[in-house]
């Protein structure tokens, strides 16, 4: 199942989402406190600058909060070809049975590393291979056809392990590119949100890194309601556009899934008048896929730019995103473009931290 949906305002251009970012305001590390971060109240017509534990006073009692409970795993994994050659894989998704070539639990899609493309049936021996405590991938072909972009794979481990099994074990936490340094002890339980509960995303829904117990106990007592989906995030969140026309881009494929009583929390919510908060972009993708599909899982390639209809979402937690990326776009449909772009400049002058581990923003619906 796929959902799809792209309305392009023909009068923007790749450019217009475009902005220049200090380097050093890219954070590398997570606040010390999550709803310490700052929170900038892009609500109103004029930037406000709160800090994060905050965001409950925003919020209206009979509101909805829409998480992605997605869970990251160690999906980065080094190795070697039999030749000796070191390499590095990301494993994108691991293949339910029913997708896999042999109908088991073992196969995975990934992205590769290496001086040169293995053969269909070569091996590359990860983590030191069976032999030395690792396990074995076995080339398959690409995916998801023979000129796709991915790498498909059978793990075969020691005993029998499934891929969650063997990234746990043999895996680093996937950081994002533009986190220079290699993954440590704190990024296991920092570059995860306190709700994660569905392990598959190689990428953390970042807006909702900041909630903590504190703050969801805050929303609790002021009635805002809470729900959930699921989207599994890609590598593809960080790829670069490399069409130089806004419609000619080809979004990358996330698998998603939305329960039955988060349909209704919604349906309630808007009865009532209370407004539906998504936290993330990915939420907010899982939310219009749905609206667009009627599907409650599969896989989406939607991709939200200006002059997108939005059905489900009236405010969004966000943080800031990279420039000229399907993201800047996403949230300039949402809250406007000239609004965004104020707000970024403004976020810039005051010093804000961007990107993963960075700042949140609350927006409107314009």
């Amino acid at each position: 199942m796929t959902s799809s949906a792209s309305t392009v305002a023909r009068s923007y251009t790749v450019a217009d989402f475009d902005f220049p970012l200090p380097p050093e305001l890219i954070a590398q590390h997570p606040a010390p406190e999550r709803s310490a971060s700052r929170l900038l109240d892009g609500t109103g017509p004029a930037p406000v600058d709160r800090v994060f534990r905050e965001l409950p006073t925003l919020l209206r009692d009979g509101d909805l909060l829409v998480f992605n409970d997605t869970q990251v795993v160690k999906a980065r994994l080094f190795g070697q070809k039999a030749s000796g050659g070191q390499l590095e894989m990301l494993i994108e998704r691991v293949l339910l049975p029913h997708e896999a070539m042999d109908g088991s639990a073992h196969e995975v899609v990934a992205h590769l590393r290496v001086s040169k493309k293995p053969q269909p049936g070569g091996r590359l021996h990860m983590a030191g291979g069976v032999t030395a405590g690792g396990f074995d991938a076995v080339f398959l072909g690409r995916w998801p056809d023979e000129q796709g972009q991915l790498f498909r794979f059978r793990l075969q481990g020691p005993a029998g392990e499934t891929p969650y099994e063997l990234m746990a074990r043999h895996g680093h936490v996937p950081l994002p590119p533009y986190i220079t340094h290699a993954d440590e002890a704190d990024d296991e339980r920092r570059y995860q949100t306190v709700f994660a509960r569905v392990p598959g995303a190689v990428a953390a829904p970042t807006a909702a890194l900041h909630f903590d117990e504190a703050v969801l106990a805050a929303l609790e007592a002021r009635g805002v309601l809470r729900a959930s989906v699921t989207l599994h995030v890609g590598a593809g969140t960080f790829a670069p556009m490399k069409a130089g026309r806004i419609e000619d881009h080809v979004m990358h494929h996330e698998r998603y899934a939305i329960p039955p009583e988060t349909l209704q929390a919604i349906a309630d919510c808007h009865s009532r008048g209370g407004r539906v908060v998504a936290v993330g972009t990915t939420t907010v993708r899982t939310l219009e896929s749905w609206a667009r599909s009627s599907q409650t899982q599969g896989d989406t390639n939607i991709f939200i730019t200006p002059g997108f209809d939005f059905r489900v979402v009236d405010l969004m937690v966000t943080n800031f995103h990279l420039p000229q990326s399907t993201l800047m776009m996403l949230v300039s449909a949402f809250a406007g473009h000239d609004h965004i772009r104020a707000l970024y400049d403004h976020a810039i002058a005051q010093r804000y931290r961007f990107f993963s581990y960075g700042d949140a923003m609350l927006l409107q619906r314009a």
